[in-house]
């Protein structure tokens, strides 16, 4: 299933738990000394889960949540392995609605962060030859990359963000790999 393998990847980026003081998520009010200081595990963040047990969250809690609160919205079956990557990936990270508006600015339709049939019709014409969904997804990567190194914390987090997009696009292309091998055997 595309899921478990684009999960498989995003879990490792996201590891375990963590309390960093300083960065926002960690904090139930979205900001550093904001609410209580209850982590991120596995990418659950106490800022957008203020009500999960952070600490004690497993793995296949986390997956349940990724599932049903970044997979789904963007529709990630019914897009390429090597988009639905990087779109779940930015979902996860930078939000549904925003990943979505960047997919739907790359394909060069209405930003109104819902994928559905316009967005979902011109990712199918775009992405009909391989060098079309390659176009879609560097730019999509270019507006993500333009959107991060504007945040305020880019000066803390920003080299670890860019090793992770930096490997992003050989990660999708493995994938694409793997699945070209797959059909062949």
């Amino acid at each position: 299933m595309l899921f478990d393998r684009v999960f498989s990847i995003i879990i490792g980026e996201e590891g375990g738990y963590s309390d960093e003081a300083s960065d926002s998520g960690n904090w139930t009010g979205g900001a550093v000394g904001c609410g209580m200081q209850l982590g991120t595990n596995w990418g659950i963040s106490a800022a957008a889960y203020p009500n999960v047990d952070i600490k004690n969250l497993t793995q296949d809690q986390a997956k349940q949540i990724y599932i049903r609160d970044y997979w789904t919205p963007i529709g990630g079956d019914g897009l390429p392995p090597q988009l639905a990557l990087l779109v779940f990936d930015a979902a996860v990270n930078n939000g549904v609605r925003r990943s979505s508006e960047w997919l739907q600015a790359a394909l060069g339709v209405a930003t109104d962060g819902v994928l559905g049939p316009e967005t979902m019709a011109a990712l199918a014409k775009q992405c009909a030859t391989a060098d079309g969904c390659i176009e879609v997804c560097s730019e999509f990567l270019a507006r993500r990359v333009d959107f991060m190194g504007g945040l305020k914390t880019w000066q803390s987090f920003g080299l670890g963000w860019s090793r992770r997009l930096a490997a992003l696009p050989w990660k999708a292309m493995q994938m694409v790999s793997d699945q070209v091998m797959a059909k062949a055997n």
